[in-house]
């Protein structure tokens, strides 16, 4: 497994991302795949979609074997939940 150097700060990643996230992929991912990962090149905005984040990202690397890859989680705002989880009232 190679390293990765980032060419963007940490907001501008971020940033560019969601922007392609919002705009580009999540229409397409949206039904069907909720929960499910999806790693994101942000430089071509190319994306591959598992149920696992590291079969994604591999997935995305066999076709750009640089890629600068943001993940983002179907339907959530968070890709991993730390910490103790309320329960929900019904």
């Amino acid at each position: 497994m190679s390293f990765h150097h980032p060419r963007y700060s940490k907001e501008e990643f971020a940033q560019r991302g969601d922007l392609i996230y919002q705009n580009q992929i999540r229409p397409q991912v949206e039904f069907g795949n909720q929960g499910k990962i999806v790693a994101i090149d942000i430089e071509t905005g190319d994306f591959e979609v598992d149920a696992r984040e590291i079969a994604a990202c591999n997935k995305l690397e066999a076709r750009h074997p640089d890629a600068q890859i943001w993940i983002v989680r179907v339907g959530s705002r968070h890709v991993r939940r730390f910490g103790g989880r309320t329960k929900r009232a019904v």
